[in-house]
Parts: structure tokens; sequence; C-alpha cells
């Protein structure tokens, strides 16, 4: 594995689509429902910790497995393993992403 398959298009976009675009959608559809009146932000939850939750919904491997094999397969390009480096990229940093934001925002507790 190269740079070249880390920087290509398809395993870009992919990643991308997982780590950007489940944010985006998440987080901006529940912000825009709250804004409209159409929802409320429950008691007790931050906007830090409704985006961290956002982040690690871009956690996605079945269906991204699933949906990529079924574009690519009548293809001529041979992107099977350009699709699954993506995925996993997004997810990782999905994930990490997640992690750092939900750590940050919740509230700390101790143990005894």
């Amino acid at each position: 594995m190269g740079l070249e398959e880390v920087t290509h298009s398809v395993s870009i976009g992919i990643a991308l689509g997982l780590f950007l675009g489940k944010q985006v959608g998440i987080f901006g559809c529940y912000w825009l429902a709250v804004k409209l009146g159409m929802a409320k932000l429950p008691s007790q939850m931050s906007w830090w910790y409704l985006y961290g939750t956002a982040a690690l919904c871009g956690i996605g491997f079945i269906m991204s497995l699933f949906i990529g094999s079924l574009a690519f397969e009548q293809t001529e390009v041979h992107s099977f393993f350009d699709e699954r480096l993506g995925i996993i990229i997004g997810s990782l940093f999905s994930g990490v992403l997640g992690y750092l934001m939900l750590r940050k925002s919740l509230p700390h507790q101790i143990t005894v």
C-alpha cells in the first residue's frame, strides 16, 4: 500500500462521506429542528455532546461495504481496496473525534 491508494479519489470520497457527511447530516438536521421549534434539546445535554454523538455515527462498516460493493460491481474500476481503505479511514477518524468530543463534554464521574 502506498500514498497513491490513500489519496485515490474513491478512498478520499468515501472517507469524507463517512466523516463529514454523517456529522453535517445528523447534527445539522437536529440543529435545524431545534431552531425551527420542531424539537427540543434534552435537559443535561449540550450541543458538544450531540456533536460527539453525530461524529460517532460516522463509524459505518457494514452498510458502507454493502453499498460500495454494489456501486463498483458493474464498473471496470477495480477499486475494491480503495473502497475499503476509505471506509476504514473515515470510520477511524469518526471514532477518534467522537470519543474525544464525548470525553470532553460528558461530566467526569468519580468512582469509589
